[in-house]
């Protein structure tokens, strides 16, 4: 019985038995609230009874619990003492807070807490724990306090259980709003099946494309497959998920990759529907869509959380779609605007542009303050006029657009764009490198197919300094691009890069790699105004000695001094260049390679393929921080390399194939090749000493001596090339999937193969690209009797000639989710295999069978059913391919830009070839083949190889079509 003097207090006995101290120091130990702030939580939780001497009536009034208990008619609140059964450290922050002491709420002590809370009644708690929770899954709640996707779940269900409505509602806004992040957890597949539904009706859903969500329900779907079999028994729940998915705004490819889906491919047939009767419909046509009532199903999702819009490789996208998206929701149910709407736009595809492309106040576009990304890459019904006027009323805050690929995307669009975002940092206007490089091919002859008619609309636009004057005038302020993109574009030329010059003061980043339209000159001025380049990539243009005139100019000459000890003011660009690619530039001389190479001492990434380097060259690099080199097909040897190794040993990657000086004998006597091979082997030793690579391309020189020297360096490689000159052995190569079971890519060029190499070749999980190419030895179709469902890319070249229809049928099983198969040299292959690759691989994006048997000897007919392919090639694999092929797979294919084809294939002879495109087509590269007899008296007809005589090579850019013809093989 409690006396009265100690009316005023109770011992709360607390049990712990978990403590956290292996060996307790007594069985018990005695605090006071009296001193609650100096509590130490580890000493407390390290004895198993803690007691607690509490003030009663603090505790009476501030917890319900404990108001029954002691003031009740129970027998315990009579008692001096009671019995406390809860976990000791919640119990410990519930008291703290009772008696007015702060506390720090995570995600993973928020449950406790609640629960807590709510067990002793403690009014003050409960609405901490509210008010927390409410402030940190509100969209500007802190970044430092993400709730992890686990403690979510956890969050999520507890709101269940215990009838509190604002948690489920709170976590399923939460994560809606951050759903890109939440699909890449490895928990996402822990996601309550309610907690997704309620997710995908949330009008907050935010993901950056419809592809990323059908990704993310399919990694839920996998992971909950005995939920699959449940749903599928009732045949509702689990294509009611996928309903939710915007089928019509599905990239071809993803769409049509997922046609074999075991439970979907329905939903995915239908989406391919969708989008062909999009695609084939004139976008006037088109606007018929305006007359439903429901349009939801054609609109881009965004919200006011969208960071990013990704729309690349959907062909199906118009400026309809777009301008459906940004339009509020009355105006798309309305139908005199829905009218309004659609004579807009059939003035648009007439090209009416006498006036701007979207006149000003005749169309409330909402912004979306939050968009800083946009992706159109390969989109090409977009008319980009217009959709750039859009994209600056709708997205103000616009810091990135890709538009790769995109033939229609003229320079002009390039002036449009940067004077209409001038927020803009960040432009991607890739496009094919033309195979015309012309360090690379011998021009027979080269003719302009057509020539467009000039009018004032296709003249450049902003090339006058006056057009910057007048911005500085209205008050706009003036585009600022920091990272330029202009890759595989021959229609850039030198006036373009004049043009950039005058907004890219501030260009950080330049890409121009395969730019054969620009000279030296015009890189050397474009270089000589843009100062603050740290990354530069002009592999395959005419960079030369203009170019490295201007990198190099800044620098005084101050004798014997190195340029590392000059002043800031006296560094060139080239001594802040981290980035430097300038492979196949042949234009530079010695004298200019070696200044150069002396002053780019801060380079982390150097790419000097193809071109006149040498040792005495490459001696004049001084850099420590090299993380990527490539000097693939060049002079340097093994020891010029070593230095460079020992010098830099942050170094990852390394690609120096095709190097035959690897192996050059210093003299003719014994003890020089001695020497010399023990300097190539130094390299290895060197590699194996002082890096961590991740990737290395190698040839000459490199053995299985080399191997064993790199082991330590390689643990965690994740592609490798071998090429010729290159000889690991079949030991090596049966040991490389336990040396580097990381390995992504494996590339093999003339290496000794077997059936127990590849088959371990192929038990690599993460493996992604496979290359046998012209590899000895024997190996059967048991190589390749084991499932690599992470295999995306197959190369077999001279390989597997006993490769049957069957065979086919079997390896489109073990590798069932390949985008890229090139097939050499499989001459037992019939005309059926079109339909077993079309069937199998319905997702392929790049097709080259070459010497396959008797592919296409009756025709083209199932093919062409990879409705997503981009790129294909057809060389020697019978005479059946009709005349009208090219504009017959040009307007099947609405992803096509490459294509290659062999006259010898052609059913009569020759085909139609075009003299322009649509320009809706990507079509950006034709190549057509033709070979003569070769002449030899003593083989039957039926052996006799052709002998390549010349290609036709058809190049098209967003302002031409050019036929050259090459004498190369392309």
């Amino acid at each position: 019985m409690a006396s009265s003097s100690d009316d005023d207090f109770v011992i709360l006995i607390c049990s712990n038995p978990n403590p956290i101290a292996a060996e307790p120091p007594q069985e018990e130990i005695h605090i006071s609230t009296t001193d609650i702030l100096s509590w130490d939580l580890p000493t407390i939780l390290s004895y198993p009874t803690v007691k607690v001497h509490a003030c009663r009536n603090r505790l009476i009034e501030k917890s319900s619990y404990f108001q029954g208990l002691l003031r009740g008619s129970f027998s315990e609140s009579c008692l001096d003492s009671t019995p406390i059964q809860w976990n000791l450290e919640i119990f410990v922050h519930v008291l703290k807070c009772i008696y007015g002491c702060p506390l720090h709420f995570t995600s993973k002590n928020f449950v406790p807490l609640f629960e807590g809370a709510l067990y002793f009644g403690v009014e003050t708690l409960i609405s901490k724990c509210k008010t927390w929770f409410s402030e940190v899954s509100s969209p500007k709640g802190s970044g430092s306090l993400q709730i992890e996707l686990d403690d979510l779940i956890h969050i999520w269900i507890f709101g269940l259980e215990f009838a509190n409505e604002f948690l489920p509602e709170l976590c399923a806004s939460y994560l809606a709003r951050n759903f890109m992040w939440a699909m890449t957890s490895k928990v996402f597949g822990n996601v309550p099946y309610n907690l997704l539904l309620s997710c995908l009706d949330h009008p907050y859903l935010t993901v950056d494309s419809e592809m990323h969500l059908s990704d993310a329900l399919l990694v839920w779907l996998n992971a909950n497959s005995k939920q699959l079999e449940n749903f599928s028994r009732t045949g509702e729940h689990c294509h009611g998920i996928f309903r939710h998915v915007r089928i019509g705004l599905l990239p071809l490819w993803f769409a049509a990759g997922k046609r074999n889906s075991c439970y979907f491919s329905k939903v995915f047939e239908e989406s391919i529907d969708l989008i062909f009767r999009l695609v084939d419909a004139p976008p006037i046509t088109s606007m018929n869509v305006l007359e439903h009532a429901d349009l939801h199903h054609l609109k881009i999702r965004l919200t006011e959380y969208s960071k990013k819009v990704n729309l690349s490789g959907c062909p199906q996208i118009t400026l309809a779609t777009l301008l459906l998206s940004v339009l509020p929701v009355s105006y798309s149910m309305d139908p005199t605007l829905r009218k309004s709407i659609k004579q807009l736009l059939i003035g648009l595809e007439r090209h009416e542009r006498d006036q701007s492309p979207i006149p000003q106040g005749l169309l409330p576009m909402l912004s979306f303050e939050a968009v800083q990304e946009i992706d159109i890459s390969k989109c090409p019904r977009l008319h980009l006029e217009a959709f750039i006027t859009c994209i600056s009323k709708s997205f103000p805050s616009l810091r990135t657009l890709k538009a790769a690929y995109l033939l229609n995307f003229k320079t002009t669009a390039l002036h449009q764009l940067v004077h209409r975002c001038p927020l803009l940092r960040e432009v991607d206007l890739t496009m094919d490198i033309s195979p015309l490089i012309p360090a690379q091919v011998s021009v027979g002859s080269s003719s302009l197919a057509i020539t467009p008619p000039l009018s004032n609309k296709s003249l450049s636009v902003g090339n006058d300094p006056a057009d910057v004057i007048s911005l500085k005038k209205s008050g706009m302020s003036l585009p600022n691009i920091t990272k330029l993109t202009l890759e595989g574009r021959s229609d850039i030329c030198d006036l373009d890069l004049q043009y950039i010059s005058k907004f890219c003061s501030s260009l950080h980043e330049l890409n121009i790699q395969g730019c054969i339209s620009v000279t030296d000159v015009g890189i050397s001025n474009l270089l000589g105004k843009c100062m603050k380049l740290h990354s530069i990539v002009v592999c395959d243009t005419s960079f030369g000695v203009n170019s490295v005139l201007s990198l190099c100019s800044g620098v005084t000459n101050h004798g014997s001094f190195p340029v590392a000890h000059l002043g800031r003011k006296h560094k060139s660009l080239a001594f802040s260049l981290q980035k430097l690619h300038m492979g196949g530039c042949k234009g530079v001389d010695e004298t200019s390679f070696r200044e150069l190479l002396s002053q780019t001492q801060t380079l982390t990434s150097l790419c000097l393929r193809d071109t006149h380097l040498n040792d005495e060259i490459l001696h004049c690099f001084s850099g420590s921080s090299l993380k990527m080199l490539d000097v693939s097909n060049t002079m340097v040897s093994g020891a010029a390399l070593a230095q460079i190794v020992h010098g830099n040993p942050g170094l990852k990657h390394l690609r120096a194939r095709g190097c035959r000086n690897m192996l050059q004998q210093e003299t003719n006597t014994s003890e020089g090749e001695f020497s010399s091979l023990y300097k190539c082997k130094e390299l290895y030793f060197e590699l194996g000493k002082k890096c961590k690579l991740e990737e290395v391309a190698l040839g000459w020189g490199f053995s299985c001596f080399s191997f064993e020297a790199l082991q330590p360096a390689i643990k965690s490689l994740k592609s490798i090339t071998v090429g010729l000159g290159g000889s690991l052995g079949e030991d090596v190569l049966q040991r490389l999937s336990a040396t580097c079971p990381m390995l992504e890519s494996l590339i093999l060029h003339f290496q000794v193969i077997s059936d127990t190499v590849v088959t371990n070749m192929m038990s690599l999980r993460n493996l992604r690209v496979l290359a046998l190419c012209y590899c000895l030895g024997d190996i059967s179709m048991l190589s390749f009797n084991f499932s690599t469902p992470n295999l995306r890319k197959l190369r077999l070249e001279r390989v597997t000639p006993w490769l049957t229809n069957n065979d086919l049928i079997i390896l489109t099983q073990t590798c069932a989710n390949l985008v890229e198969l090139s097939l050499l040299g499989c001459k037992l292959l019939g005309s059926d295999s079109q339909q077993i690759i079309s069937h199998g691989w319905p997702g392929l994006t790049s097709i080259h069978l070459e010497e396959c048997g008797k592919v296409t000897e009756n025709g083209i007919s199932s093919l062409l059913d990879c409705t997503a392919l981009e790129d294909l090639l057809l060389h020697h694999n019978g005479p059946g391919i009709q005349k009208n092929f090219i504009f017959y797979a040009a307007s099947k294919l609405p992803m096509l830009r490459k294509l290659s084809l062999d006259l010898c294939d052609a059913s009569e002879g020759d085909f139609d070839i075009p003299d322009q495109y649509d320009d809706k087509c990507l079509v950006s590269t034709v190549k057509i083949a033709r070979c003569k007899p070769r002449r030899c008296n003593f083989s039957l007809p039926a052996h006799r190889r052709p002998v390549h005589e010349e290609t036709l090579v058809l190049v098209r850019n967003s302002k031409n079509l050019y036929r050259t013809v090459v004498k190369e093989r392309l």
